[in-house]
């Protein structure tokens, strides 16, 4: 069960403010005394209206963003080491994203000119995974994700935006992180794929992945949520 499950996320009582340069150094609160934990085999949704920080609690657990106070607390399975990544240099959020955190974003970053499938072998190939063999599970994935063969060999800046969001997927999947964070994995997609990712969802967590996510299709967030945190109950948007 997941509620006996360890925690692979703990966030734990996380302020975050930005500070506006243009205005004068304003700064504009966000969160205060975010504290959750995801544990393995759960997929944990990040509800509440637009505006209350569920991207950015996101992309602070992923390190793109600094936290003013609190902890982030990494526990690799594997390793049985415990990072916070609040407090951690470059290096460390690097050696992390390498190890224990993987994020699906809803936007396709690519170097231009690389073909779709290098793109989501890459992460693979990174963790010392031979090319080829890279190549023939990115290949199964984009297959799944009904994305034509005939787009694999190509490079996906000039994909639809439903095209370059399987491959974004695909990319995101493929490796086995303990912790995988997806920011509206579902948005550009037709109802048929939509199904196909809720099915890879419910794969990940029976293999014990712990998922944190943002999903505003609410019969998508429906089918695989454990459970639900309203992140509007600690947004400083509503009570600064």
């Amino acid at each position: 069960m997941p509620g006996s499950s360890p925690s692979i996320l703990s966030v734990r009582d996380v302020e975050k403010s930005f500070t506006m340069h243009l205005r004068g150094g304003v700064q504009l609160p966000v969160v205060r005394g975010a504290a959750f934990a995801v544990a393995a085999g759960e997929c944990v949704v990040l509800g509440g209206p637009s505006g209350v920080g569920k991207s950015s609690i996101l992309r602070m657990v992923y390190g793109n963003y600094s936290i003013d106070t609190g902890a982030i607390l990494l526990s690799d399975p594997e390793s049985g080491a415990t990072v916070d990544l609040a407090a951690g240099d470059p290096r460390t959020v690097l050696e992390q994203r390498r190890s224990v955190v993987g994020y699906v974003s809803q936007f396709l970053r690519a170097i231009p000119r690389v073909p779709a499938i290098d793109v989501v072998a890459e992460p693979l190939v990174a963790r010392g995974v031979a090319p080829e063999a890279a190549r023939e599970k990115a290949r199964a994935l984009l297959s799944r994700l009904n994305l034509p063969d005939t787009l694999f060999d190509l490079p996906p800046a000039t994909f639809s935006g439903g095209e370059k969001q399987r491959v974004n997927i695909a990319r995101g999947f493929i490796t086995d992180h303990p912790l995988l964070l997806l920011d509206e994995p579902t948005a550009s997609l037709d109802a048929k794929n939509r199904d196909v990712v809720c099915q890879m969802i419910e794969a990940k967590k029976a293999a014990g992945v712990a998922i944190l996510g943002i999903f505003h299709d609410e019969g998508v967030r429906d089918r695989i949520a454990t459970r639900i945190i309203d992140v509007s109950t600690f947004s400083a948007r509503q009570t600064a």
